[in-house]
């Protein structure tokens, strides 16, 4: 049997092929196969060298004569395919007989004539299904495409730009990682992952990514921008980066792009709530369109229409955290004395509101008003020790009511916590001054022209 089962591994596929048909045709015609004999077996024979050119005359066919096939190997070395006659047998049960051989002794040469399709040809049917919008199957051809060739960076681009329309984030983010391995600064390509990684929830690459693909021009028109800058506030605003956030929807605004999903998430930003717009409350949405649109009239230049807004959102939600100190932190643009009133109001309705208190005590030492500034600023300090600009408000105000040592001490104190804070280095030197420390001074004047000319900005 061992002998058999290697013969038959070596026979060509096309002999088992023509065997099967010989089989299955019509009528049977051929003549007698020589090794036939009286005994009604009838038969033929096949050379194991792989060499045939065709199927030998291996079955004699009469009338009403049925057979079964099997299989012999003779002295002579030759493997024979004998018919035996059985009645009340088809030429279908012969054929089935012959399959079932085909599957008990598979031929190892199929697999070698059925050659695998080359990178080229799998790319071009990608490229084709990507066209003819075959989402699923363009998916899949690009993904055994890039089996045979992973250096393919239009693969990557076009695989993980599927994915994403598809809804698969996830394995979006994994091939437009392989494509910037290959290619670092394709700003698309990390923009586009930013975007994937702000649908999984993964904040905080998402902005990187989008940052550094806005940095290698990935805003290449005027749409593509408006998403990126709309993600990067989105994520800004629930990263608590409430300032840097408004900045980008500024944008918006000059441009005079607007919608109720913009102006909700504006208003997240003004009232500082770490939210995407998807995750606020149904109940939360009148709230957050009114200071979104308040904002926005704000930030388009129309401070009467700005001014009336606010008005509203007042009368609207008077207990609104956040709301009169975020219309003071705009009011600060013309001059601390329009701005302190709205912190003031703030600490009314929230006292515990630390932002609202530092900067009400700052505006006050801004209008020159340190006495009234200096319970608030220790009450800053009480409260956000381990904060510089804690630590500057107090020791502005204490050095501003003649408390020129404890100034000093709270400033240097300041400057530990935050070295380049160019307004601690400011008020340091005026305290030094203060004191006839004229040495100390002008060296934290040098400093303070250097941090300037580095771009150091005030805090």
């Amino acid at each position: 049997m061992p002998r058999v089962t290697a013969a038959l591994r070596q026979m060509p596929p096309a002999i088992w092929t023509q065997v099967l048909l010989r089989l299955l045709e019509p009528s049977w015609n051929e003549s007698a196969a020589a090794d036939g004999g009286d005994d009604g077996n009838f038969g033929g024979r096949w050379e194991g060298s792989g060499e045939a050119a065709g199927v030998p005359d291996v079955f004699v066919a009469h009338e009403n004569v049925d057979v079964v096939v099997d299989l012999a190997l003779f002295g002579d070395g030759m493997l024979r395919f004998v018919m035996k006659s059985w009645q009340h047998m088809c030429r279908v049960e012969a054929a089935a007989c012959l399959l079932l051989l085909l599957a008990f002794f598979p031929f190892d040469g199929l697999a070698a004539q059925n050659s695998s399709p080359s990178f080229e040809e799998v790319a071009a049917e990608a490229d084709a299904a990507r066209d003819a919008n075959e989402i699923p199957r363009a998916i899949e051809l690009y993904t055994q495409a890039l089996q045979r060739n992973a250096k393919w960076e239009d693969g990557w681009w076009s695989l993980g730009t599927l994915q994403y329309g598809s809804g698969a984030y996830e394995a979006a983010v994994d091939a437009l990682s392989h494509l910037l391995t290959l290619h670092p600064d394709a700003g698309q390509a990390l923009a586009l992952r930013g975007l994937c990684e702000f649908e999984t929830g993964d904040y905080t690459h998402s902005l990187a990514d989008i940052g550094k693909g806005l940095a290698f021009g990935a805003a290449d028109d005027a749409h593509h921008e408006q998403i990126l800058r709309y993600h990067e506030a989105m994520l800004l605003t629930r990263l608590g980066r409430f300032p840097e956030a408004l900045r980008v929807y500024s944008a918006f605004a000059e441009h005079r792009l607007s919608s109720p999903e913009l102006l909700a998430a504006i208003g997240l930003a003004a009232l500082r709530m770490p939210l995407l717009p998807k995750d606020a409350s149904a109940d939360q949405q009148a709230l957050l369109t009114s200071a979104g649109d308040a904002t926005y009239k704000f930030m388009e230049g129309d401070q009467r229409a700005a001014q009336q807004a606010f008005n509203n959102l007042f009368e609207r939600f008077p207990t609104a955290r956040n709301a009169h100190y975020h219309y003071g932190t705009l009011l600060l643009a013309f001059g601390p004395e329009a701005a302190a009133p709205q912190f003031k109001k703030e600490l009314e309705i929230a006292p515990d509101n630390t932002d609202a208190l530092v900067s009400f005590a700052w505006s006050l030492l801004m209008e020159s008003r340190s006495d009234e500034a200096l319970p608030y600023a220790r009450r800053v300090a009480q409260e956000l020790p381990e904060r510089a600009v804690s630590q500057l408000v107090l020791g502005r105000a204490s050095l501003d009511t003649g408390n020129v040592a404890a100034g000093i001490e709270h400033l240097q104190r300041g400057i530990k916590l935050e070295p380049d804070n160019l307004e601690l280095h400011i008020a340091l030197a005026k305290a030094y001054s203060k004191s006839g420390r004229d040495e100390e001074a002008r060296r934290e004047r040098a400093l303070c022209l250097q941090m300037t000319r580095n771009g150091a900005t005030h805090p």
